[in-house]
This record gives structure tokens, C-alpha cells and sequence, in this order.
């Protein structure tokens, strides 16, 4: 599988706890994870997957850069 591709929620999620971030948090009418003072906004459960786009605006929000998500892949 190509390193930055379309992921699954449950993926993402799992990712993110690996960078330290607890969560997901329920707040307004999306869920998100926090780090330190960091919050990002996740996507809510649905069936499909995360598309590349928006998997690069979530690591964006968490000043992941693309190197740093594909070493943990």
C-alpha cells in the first residue's frame, strides 16, 4: 500500500496516539484529539475512507509533515 493513500478512521485515530495525542474528544458536532494545547477536528464515523485530501489537511492542523506520518506507517 502506497505510504500516503486513503486511510480508515479507526487507522487515523490509531496513528494519531502513536504522535501522542489522546482521544477522540467529544466537542460540538465533530470529535477531536488533543496534544498539549494542539486540538485537531476529526472526521465523523462514516463508511467510507479518508481521502488523501483531507488526510493532508488533518496533518496540516497537527504540523505533521508527510515524512514524519509515512515513518509511522
Amino acid at each position: 500500500m502506497p505510504p500516503f493513500a486513503p486511510i480508515k478512521r479507526k487507522e487515523l485515530i490509531r496513528q494519531l496516539r502513536k504522535l501522542v495525542f489522546s482521544g477522540p474528544l467529544v466537542g460540538g458536532n465533530h470529535q477531536y484529539m488533543v496534544q498539549g494545547k494542539l486540538k485537531i477536528w476529526i472526521p465523523n464515523p462514516h463508511q467510507g475512507d479518508i481521502s488523501k485530501s483531507l488526510l493532508a489537511k488533518i496533518l496540516q492542523q497537527a504540523n505533521i509533515s508527510r515524512e514524519e506520518w509515512e515513518k509511522l506507517r
